[in-house]
């Protein structure tokens, strides 16, 4: 035995030891439990580091544990070699960049080799390879042929000197962390994951999981960040309409549809296409939008941020009053976040209070408190009004005082409103549909609150659906489809059927056609309407005391 300790030479004959026995490949051994120890592949920027060294000595430790318990390891080894620094150092250097690439993967595989990590290296992988690759090609694709994988356009953050795109995390104090320049918003084409379809699923799961922290749950259920809401769209002025590009309504998504008439002003995203051809025609403002397009894309900033904001002299209309609403640019909308506009309710938002108090907008409080902890809606802000309460200042929607039934403001509920853009559509292709409005606690809702539409070829009828007072629009054009399912309904007294099977075009040849209808009650009288397609017959054929009753429907022959 020498007695002295030559690191070299013993480290150099263990490794050499490993590497003839094959000590740290995996092999298959269904008698002994698995275990897989995978860390971040690093990028192959040419040496290692402190930091490479703490994160898989980490992993490695955990991988010598494990064996020693008897278990198969398996700790593999492979190189994120996809990236934009192999393509600087190719201009930069003249050296085509699979061979910077490939040198650096080479010389940081001895350095790790030298570190004596009990890694697989039978295992190793490269990003770069057109044999790894080629399935997540497979996978894109697949994703993109289910609707998973879509493409639109988006805005990012870009490098000019790079000139490539940026992550949030990558923007620091407005520059790239690695070039340093001045970083822009660019609205660029790209592609999208839907992983939205799976929120429903993935948050009910979340009560599945045994033996979670709820911290962390409550977590991942943040994360997730369902809204339950409505989607209002405000008409354009005829100012606004002057300029536009497209004449479509701007849309706005809220979770409090009850403050609907509170809104007094409309704020819109620096890239969105009616503040960029506002800007084309006021250079203050054109100046502004610069400045919020050089500034954060993530909702942590822009929550801290100062509110900043600016006219651009375009107005929308209250898709209620019809009252014209001033459009502003704002620093704190992004455009990644529904279609880029939000309407603004300072009397019962924060972050529009403040911004209507630093602009000098009205603030018109619509929801009175339950509690008595305002009368009225002044400064400073206290967090009563941002509460849910008892309508107020809302038109037809207004709650008296001396009235026991009142419609309360629910946070879940879509109340009094309809989808306008649902017309559009409905307009070009001849479509009936149902649009239903959620619960309302109303005796009073008329007809009139249907009438809400900009788009005079639409016909409406509403009609209560349960004993609550459910409230339901059939909205109706002029023509029906002549393929598909109908989506004829029929009004039973109070009651109405589920869609029938029946097709137009079975309807308009003189076909018969015969359904069921089970009421919750027997009426003393059966009246029978068509919602959705007015040159339809109606008739009882029959009923019975359990409530059923057969109903005929046909068309003209």
């Amino acid at each position: 035995m020498d007695e002295r300790y030559e690191p070299a030479a013993i480290e150099r004959a263990a490794q050499r030891h490993w590497n003839d026995h094959r000590s740290f490949a995996a092999k298959e051994d269904p008698a002994r439990a698995k275990f897989y120890c995978l860390s971040m592949f690093p990028y192959p920027s040419g040496r290692l580091h402190m930091g490479h060294v703490r994160n898989y000595t980490i992993g490695d430790v955990l991988s010598r544990f494990a064996r020693m318990q008897g278990r198969n390891v398996l700790q593999p080894m492979g190189w994120d070699a996809f990236g934009l620094p192999a393509e600087n150092a190719a201009m930069a250097n003249g050296v085509a960049p699979a061979k910077w690439t490939r040198d650096n993967i080479a010389y940081m595989k001895k350095q790790l080799q030298a570190l004596g990590f009990a890694i697989d290296w039978e295992r190793e992988i490269a990003t770069c390879d057109p044999s790894y690759y080629r399935w997540n090609q497979a996978l894109f694709l697949r994703m993109r042929e289910q609707g998973i994988a879509y493409k639109k356009t988006g805005v990012v953050n870009w490098d000019p000197v790079d000139q490539t795109v940026l992550a949030n995390e990558q923007v620091i104090d407005g520059r790239g962390w690695r070039t340093g320049a001045l970083v822009e918003k660019r609205e660029i084409p790209m592609y999208y994951l839907n992983i939205t379809r799976y929120a429903d699923e993935l948050l009910g799961d979340l009560g599945t999981l045994d033996g979670w922290p709820e911290r962390v749950k409550t977590m991942q259920a943040n994360w997730i960040g369902r809204s339950e809401g409505a989607e209002v769209a405000f008409p354009l002025a005829d100012d606004a309409r002057a300029i536009a590009t497209d004449a479509a309504p701007l849309k706005v998504f809220t979770t409090r549809a009850d403050t609907l008439f509170g809104v007094t002003f409309m704020a819109i995203a620096a890239e969105h296409p009616l503040a960029l051809a506002a800007g084309a025609r006021d250079p203050a403002l054109q100046a502004f939008i610069d400045e919020c397009r050089r500034g954060s894309t993530m909702e942590a900033d822009v929550a801290t941020m100062e509110k900043k904001g600016r006219r651009t002299g375009l107005h929308v209309l209250h898709p209620f009053t019809g009252k014209p609403v001033e459009v502003w640019v704002a620093n704190y909308v992004l455009m990644g976040y529904g279609e880029g506009a939000v309407m603004g309710v300072p009397a019962h938002d924060e972050r529009d209070f403040a911004f209507a108090s630093q602009n000098g907008i009205d603030i018109v409080g619509v929801v009175r408190s339950k509690s008595g902890a305002y009368q009225q809606v002044v400064a400073p802000w206290i967090d009563a009004y941002g509460e849910h309460g008892i309508t107020m200042n809302s038109g037809e929607f207004e709650v008296s005082n001396r009235r026991r039934r009142s419609m309360r403001s629910a946070p879940r509920s879509r109340k009094n409103l309809w989808a306008v853009n649902a017309c559009s559509s409905d307009c070009a292709t001849g479509e009936s549909r149902a649009k239903d409005i959620g619960a309302v606690r109303s005796p009073s809702f008329t007809a009139s609150t249907a009438v809400k539409c900009p788009c005079p070829k639409i016909n409406y009828r509403w009609f209560c659906r349960k004993t609550w007072c459910q409230t339901a629009v059939v909205i109706r054009s002029p023509k029906m489809p002549r393929s598909g399912k109908s989506i004829v309904r029929l009004a039973v007294n109070r009651h109405v059927a589920k869609p029938t099977p029946w097709t137009p075009s079975s309807i308009r040849r003189g076909i018969s056609c015969v359904m069921r209808v089970r009421t919750r009650t027997s009426p003393r009288s059966m009246r029978v309407r068509p919602i959705g397609c007015p040159s339809i017959n109606t008739s009882v054929v029959s009923s019975t005391r359990s409530c059923t009753y057969s109903i005929r429907a046909s068309g003209p022959k």
